[in-house]
């Protein structure tokens, strides 16, 4: 399934990436870059929380009778990520008797993470026996410590579950708990099966818009984007549109020149050619965040004069997007069977 999806964005024009995305932007031309209307041209500074943002698009006349944006569907609360035995490896530490909260968090380790591996030690509330990272005040009556099997930086190497061992094992003699160590080889082994699982079903989604007459101001693309529910992302040159859920990943990325962002005069900042990027395992099928990141394309190629192409300069057609779409239902049921589905807690800690 994944070669044809593979094979058929090639055929198409589309790309599918796996991992940090980046395009060179064209020079600007020396015409006066397209201005934002209505206000002075300004830089929209990162934010690193954004607030909530109307997806009400422009009338069609606007954009050449460009179909709406679908409404976003909600999905309900995120559920914030705990250890999960389908994606680390967990050790059990047990207690003879429970300790205070105070005590485990003075020997918690300093790091979260083990080379590129997420590590977490979750207690056991001794009162409302549930798991939660060790809050002040508490008492637990059992730990488990775990680190992820795999991620966008690979497998679970021997060298990070030694410093897992080490980390989990000078944790248990802090508090005197018994660690139960989950087996290296049993370990490293599930880690590379789960590696080459989400090797072969990692999608993201890019295409660039390319200017076809003048270029764009800082301010105008902004303005532009804004119509569409983007607001600024956390870096410059980012603007994102907000993920269904509170805290979530963004649905969709629109990256530009980030000099041309932190400009001193953004207004004639010349920008020709920007990214929209959709990260397929981080938001919910539910979400519709396909049928979005298609609408948008459309939607600001037609109101910015733009081209919409592949990291090779092909045009892409709007027939091409039928099949992304049809693919990508096969990888959503590919990845719900394996108890990963896309914008699951799970899902997003693998894919990152």
């Amino acid at each position: 399934m994944t070669g044809n999806l593979m094979e058929g964005l090639a055929a198409i024009g589309a790309i599918v990436l796996v991992g940090v995305l980046g395009q060179g932007l064209w020079r600007a031309r020396k015409a006066k870059p397209r201005q934002a209307e209505g206000a002075e041209d300004g830089r929209l500074e990162p934010s690193m929380a954004p607030g909530e943002a109307s997806l009400a698009p422009t009338s069609d006349e606007d954009h050449g009778a460009v179909a709406p944006l679908p409404e976003l569907r909600p999905v309900g609360p995120r559920k914030t990520a705990r250890l999960d035995p389908l994606i680390d490896a967990i050790a059990c530490l047990h207690l003879d008797t429970p300790i205070s909260a105070e005590l485990a968090l003075a020997h918690l380790p300093p790091t979260r993470r083990l080379g590129t591996k997420p590590f977490l030690i979750e207690g056991l509330n001794a009162e409302r026996g549930s798991w939660e990272l060790p809050a002040a005040g508490q008492q637990y009556s059992e730990f488990q410590a775990g680190v992820q099997l795999a991620n966008r930086g690979g497998a679970l190497s021997q060298i990070e579950y030694s410093e897992f061992v080490q980390k989990v094992q000078g944790f248990a003699d802090g508090v005197g708990a018994m660690a139960e160590l989950p087996d290296m080889v049993d370990a490293v082994a599930r880690g590379r099966e789960l590696d080459a699982f989400a090797g072969a079903h990692d999608a993201q989604l890019n295409l660039s818009l390319r200017a076809n007459g003048a270029a764009w101001s800082v301010g105008y693309l902004q303005q532009c984007a804004q119509h569409h529910g983007f607001v600024a992302g956390g870096l410059p040159g980012r603007l994102v549109l907000p993920g269904v859920e509170d805290g979530s990943p963004p649905m969709l990325v629109l990256a530009f020149d980030a000099q041309a962002a932190m400009a001193e005069d953004p207004g004639h900042a010349a920008v020709r050619e920007l990214q929209l990027t959709l990260d397929v395992p981080q938001t919910p099928a539910s979400a519709e965040p396909f049928p979005a990141w298609h609408q948008v394309a459309r939607l600001l190629a037609a109101e910015m004069d733009a081209s919409m192409i592949d990291d090779s300069g092909r045009p892409i057609l709007l027939h091409a997007f039928a099949t992304i779409g049809e693919d990508l239902a096969k990888l959503y049921e590919a990845l719900a069977a394996r108890d990963l589905a896309a914008g699951s807690a799970a899902a997003r800690r693998l894919f990152s």
